[in-house]
């Protein structure tokens, strides 16, 4: 991510100093820079002297005390007004901490979310800054540059004092579990109730998301149905490992929700899957011994299943995105980050992993209600969540019938 942010920022009209410890990454990223407006540092000292003053540092390493052994590096070498930038997804409690150490060195520091993987990183991510409002403005014409565009809008504002823009990457993840544990809820349903092929999967998500469930994740879910392993030649979904690993954001969005009595269920869910799918000796012996239904014939039927589904979707959707954002207003009253919801909402409906169509009638929903505490309570969204109930209610039956789990629809409704 940092070398594809380096490319668009100088993209951008902007040049661009690299460090890296390891002499061979800092020989290729030069390599890669060309005759770009790219330097690159080995040498700590070295890349500090090449900054101007007051200089701005940006960090992209993983969270935890990785961070503060690089803050301590850099620190000795920094002078008064000098800003780091924390571009990872620091828990917003270590984010606080730093604000408040740094600032005895008169050494500014800010929390910055950034939703979009690597490709994000080169084309335009999503950009959740937070921390003081001097400190925003100083960077905000770059950040404006390189962030995505919606209706030539950038998806970057500054959020908040504080940790805002940590806390509000920590509920984008937390989002983004709840709406992957129902997309593969939704998966398992059309492949072992419907006995669909790949094929036919491909096609019924593709259908999916040229409607109203359109979004990045529907999106790349789909083209994973028709793509083949290179080794096997087969369907590479059916040879993915039914494991998935977390790196601790949608567990902190759960903990943070409890402690602050804000229920959200669909990310609790979301949490507790990924923690069975590690367990997996024991899922093994578990599903030797611990017997469910198994299909019922009458019910392993296709009719009404794609329909029912897609209204479960989006009414599960709306219901985890309303769940994620009711925590962010209560957040921001507990903490004083002065978040505006309908903020939150603009940007993320470009370069981040949660785009989707649906964040529109959500952020219009904040537009016109400011003093919003759940999009739930919105008039419009009430309609879509009646209209669409039956959807839920009917998948839920029908998957209990079969024994086919499906704990994030359960917990939507």
């Amino acid at each position: 991510m940092g070398y594809n942010l380096a490319l668009n920022m100088n993209d951008h009209g902007f040049s661009v100093a690299g460090y890296d410890k390891s002499k061979d990454k800092v020989a290729t990223f030069g390599k890669k820079a060309n005759k770009r407006e790219i330097e690159s540092f080995s040498q700590l000292q070295d890349f500090i002297d090449s900054l101007e003053k007051p200089r701005t540092v940006i960090l992209l390493v993983p969270a935890g005390l990785i961070v503060d052994e690089v803050i301590a590096e850099l620190k000795p070498l920094l002078t008064d007004g000098d800003l780091i930038l924390d571009f990872g997804n620091s828990h917003f409690i270590d984010t606080t901490m730093r604000m408040e150490q740094l600032s005895k060195n008169k050494i500014h520091f800010m929390g910055i979310g950034v939703s979009g993987g690597e490709a994000g990183a080169r084309n335009g991510p999503s950009i959740m800054p937070g921390g003081a409002q001097k400190d925003y403005q100083q960077i905000a014409h770059m950040l404006d540059a390189i962030a995505a565009k919606v209706d030539n809008e950038p998806c970057v504002t500054w959020l908040g004092i504080g940790a805002a823009g940590h806390y509000v990457k920590m509920v984008h993840n937390g989002i983004e579990y709840g709406l992957m544990q129902l997309i593969a809820e939704a998966y398992h349903l059309l492949k072992v109730m419907g006995n669909l092929n790949n094929k036919k999967i491909h096609e019924i998500f593709s259908k999916w998301n040229d409607g109203r469930l359109h979004s990045f994740l529907i999106g790349i879910t789909a083209d994973i149905f028709t793509q083949e392993d290179s080794l096997t030649g087969t369907d590479l979904i059916d040879i993915i490992k039914d494991n998935a690993e977390q790196n601790g954001t949608g567990a902190w969005t759960s903990e943070e929700a409890m402690a602050l009595q804000m229920p959200v269920p669909v990310i609790d869910m979301a949490v507790a899957i990924r923690d069975i799918s590690a367990q997996e000796e024991d899922r093994i012996i578990s599903d030797k011994m611990l017997k469910g239904p198994g299909l019922d014939p009458d019910i392993n039927s296709y009719d009404n299943l794609v329909s029912d589904l897609e209204q479960a979707l989006y009414f599960a959707f709306i219901t985890t995105y309303a769940q994620g954002m009711a925590l962010i207003s209560r957040a921001s009253q507990k903490y004083e980050f002065k978040i505006k919801p309908e903020e939150v909402v603009k940007i993320w409906r470009g370069g981040c992993i949660i785009r989707a169509s649906i964040l529109e009638s959500i952020r219009t929903c904040y537009k016109d209600n400011q003093d919003l505490k759940n999009p739930m309570l919105d008039e419009k969204l009430v309609s879509e969540l009646t209209k669409t109930q039956n959807g839920v209610r009917e998948i839920i039956k029908r998957a209990v019938e079969c024994g086919i789990p499906v704990p994030a629809f359960m917990a939507s409704l």
